[in-house]
This record gives structure tokens, C-alpha cells and sequence, in this order.
């Protein structure tokens, strides 16, 4: 299950995705704001979102695990 890491230290500013969503590669997961700059995060492949392991306001470590990506179901 892929795993999107923050790529800096900072502080989640906006989550813009929920649990079930899917997404493509380049879709924005979310805003981290650090050393007050927004740095989007966004999807390093096509999946589903299965967790988000962060909240908006919460400080996180660059590295730190933040969006858990799951297959995206095959339509029947």
C-alpha cells in the first residue's frame, strides 16, 4: 500500500481529500504550510485513499507518513 510522505516539516493547513476518495497521480492531497509558504502534497500514484494519518493545525516531521493509498476497485 503506497504511502505519501510530507517532504518538509510543517503544519497540515488543509486536507483536501476523505477516506474512499479516488485520486489520480498529480491530484493535491493537501496544503502544508512551513516557514510560511503553502506547499502542496500531492499523489505520487492513481489509488484510493484508505487513511489520512493527519489532521488539519497538526505539526508534522518532513518524512512523516500523511495519506495511505490503496488499488482503486475495478468497476464490474
Amino acid at each position: 500500500m503506497p504511502t505519501v510522505l510530507s517532504p518538509v516539516t510543517g503544519t497540515v493547513w488543509k486536507l483536501g481529500v476523505s477516506v474512499g476518495d479516488d485520486v489520480r497521480e498529480g491530484d493535491e492531497l493537501m496544503v502544508l504550510e512551513s516557514m510560511k509558504m503553502e506547499i502542496p502534497v500531492e499523489a505520487d500514484d492513481d489509488g484510493q485513499v484508505t487513511a489520512i494519518l493527519c489532521r488539519e493545525g497538526q505539526s508534522i516531521a518532513e518524512g512523516q507518513p500523511l495519506v495511505e493509498l490503496g488499488s482503486v476497485p475495478r468497476e464490474r
